[in-house]
């Protein structure tokens, strides 16, 4: 049996990055063992593998890495959700609020079709902007997301109620008191 604290354990705790008071959750340690990698991927492969999905969704930049794997092992498509101005083709555009600023993503304009069925996938959620703008465009293509799923939620920064109150179903596999 997973000891419980098996990923937890297996994350850097960054302290004042990228500012002052908050502290980064890192995930790359988890990336950086083969084992470790293998359960984490495992986790949500066995989560996601009897459900009805068409596509993954991966939120740039470390959603690219655990969704592009889970894709594969569940034989879907991924698309990634890419900060502003790093898509070549046509691309739709949402803005959101950070915990410390202001960004946009884009998804390309033929991503996904009306009734695609996309798991939507990051490694954190903090406020929650990036899911939920990850989210709007999706839907903006006609796509449903049956599930967002994180690796982390930092509760106290209010992300994980927010997506939940706008009626997103999420699964995150841990969470972090604190910034």
């Amino acid at each position: 049996m997973l000891d419980p604290n098996y990923i937890r354990d297996r994350i850097r705790t960054v302290p004042d990055w990228p500012q002052p008071g908050v502290m980064f959750r890192d995930i790359t340690p988890l990336l950086q063992d083969p084992k470790t990698l293998r359960v984490l991927v495992d986790l949500f492969v066995h989560r996601y593998m009897d459900r009805e999905l068409d596509l993954v969704a991966g939120i740039d930049a470390r959603g690219f890495i655990l969704g592009s794997i889970v894709a594969y092992e569940l034989n879907l498509g991924f698309v990634p959700i890419r900060k502003k101005g790093k898509l070549p083709f046509t691309t739709v555009e949402e803005s959101y609020e950070l915990e410390y600023g202001s960004a946009a993503v884009e998804l390309h304009a033929d991503a996904c079709k009306p009734g695609d069925r996309v798991l939507l996938i990051d490694d954190l959620i903090a406020t929650g902007g990036t899911m939920m703008a990850g989210k709007k465009l999706i839907e903006r293509l006609g796509g449903l997301v049956v599930e967002g799923a994180a690796i982390v939620d930092l509760p106290e920064l209010g992300g994980s109620k927010r997506l939940r109150d706008a009626g997103l179903v999420l699964h995150t596999l841990l969470d972090f008191g604190g910034h």
